[in-house]
């Protein structure tokens, strides 16, 4: 073959990997173990250049590891449950299976043409029954120690999914699949007690140095936590006060009303008889259409209702209003807050709409106090107290821990921890998802199924209408059950499992993907964990990845595993951006992995991917710079074929020459890259663009040699040298050339399976080095010198170089201090 034909080769050698097991993992074995993760992908139907980057990245790290003699655990599986199977079958009038699996074989197809070297025998699909019997599993686990709990509340729903979305599932207002407008409603759910590990999960993140920060942040947002006090308001038609929760008790004084959740436990009873009452329940009703998390947004101008009832401040004894506002959650904190509109933003833009008053307590520490009339923008930050009592001139921190201290003593309340994050709701009204092992007794209540009657299978027809409801209750023979405690009739609970709940965990299950006795063996997924390396995108900061860490922890709860966190090193690969835009089928602007290789081939695809940008970074689609990855591929092939006829046989003895001429120029450059290569494969460093960079600088220094008439022994030895580093550190990158090259070399197969080279350290060690020349402690010039250069031998040569002895001539040199091999600073006069 004189032109590389990615054609011929690809397939060939897929074949050859397929037939000899090569990226097979064995649980126990040589080799330290090496768990490179990404993300399981979603069957769609077609991987899409995101997946194309993702999985490459991946792939690359885990060939690099497996050829440094680690054990690499690298794996693909399906997260196959989930909405758009089943609105596809509702759609085209198929089954949510026969859709599922025939993606998935596509996908799969698509997977072993780009050449990932995935261990196809731990292959896992969320939706058979042998998976889904131990999210069943885990949900008995749970509800046994009170960490699964049922409801009724005001929950997130989709009206196009036709379904419930946890909070982290609504982006902007909308839902994260369809892009939907949101709304609420009220129905009985399941909910996880995920909020019980809040403090762990945020305190967690302190350990997590693997992570990016951006990630870590994201996820103490969300989490959000906040240390203050509870304080009772006596209201009016209320027998108990209402509670309010704050961060800064220290401006209680300057209160001037209460704003209540639409949603407040106590709303009803508060305006019942007031004149308001119709208004605040007409503002109650339109509320219902928006969601929990657009309401707590702090965009977008807010809304309120005064209910006609007014509330005590317990410390001034003043009469002020209560309110109802859209921007106040009955999940959050309590449902109810003291505003304090001169020192809160939100309840400043609230006062100035409904023409509230302000009163200003706090001051700047240095500055005069504030008054209401003057305020522009609320005062928000801590400062000494004015007009607050006998609390009047202490700071704001002295404050709060007084007037907490008073509280406390009084009988009003006291210190209290909130959190933004809420217990994680996993009840979905749809067929396409795992069965909720529970029966709805009259007599019994909910019942837990019987462990040994799991799995609860999922029925292999259900009526697909999309038109609301869980399909699974038309199902009469699903639906009719016995009490497993009492016998009488009872019925099934007919929601499905969160998808997020299958994705939990998949990764453990992986290490163990045939056990029928339990989700996995302890023994057997020990010496993996953490995963060493997991990649995928930063858009499930505030989803996945806080499920996963919780699950993780629950799971170390059980006894299960001995680890508090699953993944030691985080990478959130860019996205793919088209003329301008991240591609998706809705801009228009998709590439087709297919019809690259078909063009190109697997190599110049995965080659593209990997270079044409940082892989943290988003990556512009280029033809221009695919067509760049494929000259290079060719110059590779090129090069290798006009250089056959100088190449001697494998392992040849080092003949005489080769530390100096072009022989050791050569081998400069090849073991200098070696260098560069490995350290930009390091999990911790993870910069393949500048690899391929490096790599492609040692193609070019190969190319002289490759095309000269006439090489002496010296120099040929150093030239297939080049080429057999060249061919595995192109492994990782462009894996079918490597092999083709490999083998044309005279290796048997595989390259993927071959030692990664090691750098000669003599040769990584420059000749010369660029000293740096002060005059008078200022920069003034740089002049190259050999490696450990006398300070003569430099000042000599500093008197030479034009830019420095402009500023010598006439002067004297009183002083002499020479670094050597980096600085030679003059003293003159």
């Amino acid at each position: 073959m004189t032109r590389y034909d990615p054609a011929e080769i690809e397939p060939r050698w897929q074949q050859r990997w397929h037939a000899a097991d090569l990226f097979r993992c064995e649980t126990e074995g040589a080799g330290e173990p090496f768990y490179c993760l990404e993300m399981l992908p979603y069957p769609s139907g077609r991987l899409h250049m995101g997946h194309v980057r993702n999985y490459t990245i991946g792939d690359a790290v885990a060939r690099y590891q497996r050829m440094r003699g680690r054990r690499v655990m690298h794996v693909m599986g399906w997260d196959a449950f989930g909405l758009p199977a089943e609105n596809a079958a509702i759609q085209h009038g198929t089954h949510p299976r026969r859709w599922t699996e025939e993606n998935i074989e596509a996908m799969r197809r698509q997977a072993r043409r780009l050449g990932w070297g995935y261990d196809w025998s731990r292959e896992i699909s969320t939706c058979e029954a042998d998976y889904y019997r131990w999210n069943q599993w885990f949900f008995l686990r749970m509800l046994e120690r009170g960490l699964v709990y049922r409801a009724r509340r005001p929950v997130n729903w989709c009206p196009s999914c036709a379904t419930v979305l946890a909070n982290e599932q609504v982006h902007g207002g909308r839902c994260w699949r369809c892009g939907e407008a949101v709304t609420e409603r009220d129905l009985d759910q399941w909910f996880v007690r995920i909020r019980d590990y809040a403090d762990e999960l945020l305190q967690g993140l302190e350990a997590l140095e693997g992570w990016p920060e951006r990630v870590r942040r994201m996820q103490a947002h969300w989490i959000g936590r906040s240390e203050g006090a509870a304080v009772g308001f006596p209201a009016e038609g209320l027998e108990r006060p209402i509670e309010v929760f704050t961060t800064r008790l220290d401006t209680i004084y300057g209160a001037t009303y209460l704003a209540l959740a639409p949603d407040h436990p106590d709303l009803e009873a508060l305006v019942a008889g007031s004149p308001q009452a119709g208004a605040v329940r007409s503002f109650v009703a339109r509320q219902r259409g928006r969601t929990l998390v657009d309401r707590f947004s702090a965009v977008g101008e807010k809304e309120g209702v005064f209910t006609g009832r007014y509330a005590r401040n317990p410390f001034t004894g003043e009469r002020i209003p209560i309110w109802v506002a859209d921007f106040v959650l009955a999940e959050v904190g309590t449902g109810a807050v003291m505003s304090v509109p001169a020192h809160d933003q939100r309840d400043f833009e609230f006062a100035r709409k409904y023409g509230l008053p302000l009163r200003c307590v706090v001051r700047a520490p240095d500055g005069l106090p504030l008054t209401a009339d003057r305020l522009e923008a609320a005062y928000t930050e801590d400062g000494v107290l004015h007009d607050s009592g006998p609390y009047t001139g202490l700071s704001s921190a002295q404050a709060r821990e007084r007037m907490l201290a008073d509280v406390q003593a009084r009988g009003w309340g006291g210190r209290r921890v909130v959190y933004r994050l809420r217990d994680w709701g996993i009840s979905r009204q749809r067929y396409w998802g795992t069965p909720i092992p529970v029966i709805h007794c009259e007599l019994c209540g909910p019942v837990p199924v019987p462990e040994e009657e799991l799995p609860v299978r999922l029925p292999e027809q259900a009526p697909l209408t999309g038109e609301g409801g869980s399909p699974l209750a038309r199902l009469p023979e699903f639906v009719r059950a016995a009490c497993p405690r009492c016998g009488t009739s009872a019925q099934r609970d007919t929601d499905t499992m969160d998808t997020f709940v299958d994705s939990s965990w998949y990764f453990f299950r992986y290490l163990d993907p045939h056990n029928a006795r339990a989700p996995f063996d302890t023994t057997r997924v020990r010496p993996w964990l953490p995963v060493d390396l997991y990649i995928g995108g930063i858009e499930h900061a505030t989803m996945h990845l806080i499920y996963t860490r919780f699950w993780t922890k629950m799971m170390r709860d059980l006894g299960l595993v001995a680890i508090d966190e699953p993944v030691r090193r985080l990478f959130t690969q860019g996205m793919v951006i088209k003329d301008g835009a991240k591609m998706s089928k809705s801009r228009g602007n998709i590439v087709d992995p297919d019809a690259m290789v078909a063009r190109y081939g697997a190599d110049t695809t995965r080659l593209f991917s990997l270079f044409a940008a940082p892989p943290e970074k988003d990556l512009e689609w280029s033809e221009a710079g695919v067509e760049g990855c494929w000259r290079f591929l060719q110059r590779v092939w090129r090069a290798f074929d006009e250089a056959r006829a100088h190449l001697g046989p494998p392992n040849a003895p080092r003949p005489a020459g080769v530390d100096r001429g072009a022989a050791l120029e050569l081998r400069r450059v090849a073991h200098r890259t070696i260098a560069r290569v490995t350290e930009d494969l390091l999990p911790e460093r993870l910069q393949l663009n500048t690899a391929v960079a490096a790599i492609m600088e040692l193609t070019n220094a190969i190319v002289p040699l490759s095309r000269a008439e006439r090489l002496d022994s010296a120099e040929a030895w150093a030239l297939r040298e080049a080429f057999e580093i060249l061919a595995r550190l192109l492994a990782p990158f462009a894996p079918h050339l490597a092999e083709q090259l490999w083998e044309g070399l005279g290796h048997p197969p595989f390259v993927s399976a071959a030692a990664w080279p090691e750098a000669e350290a003599e040769l990584l060690v420059r000749e010369s080095v660029t000293i740096v020349v002060q005059v008078n402690g200022r920069l003034r010039g740089r002049v190259e010198l050999p490696r450990g250069a006398s300070e003569a031998e430099a000042l000599e040569a500093a008197r030479a170089e034009p830019r420095v002895s402009a500023y010598l001539d006439g002067r004297r040199i009183e002083r002499v201090v020479y670094v050597p091999d980096r600085l030679l600073n003059l003293v003159v006069r």
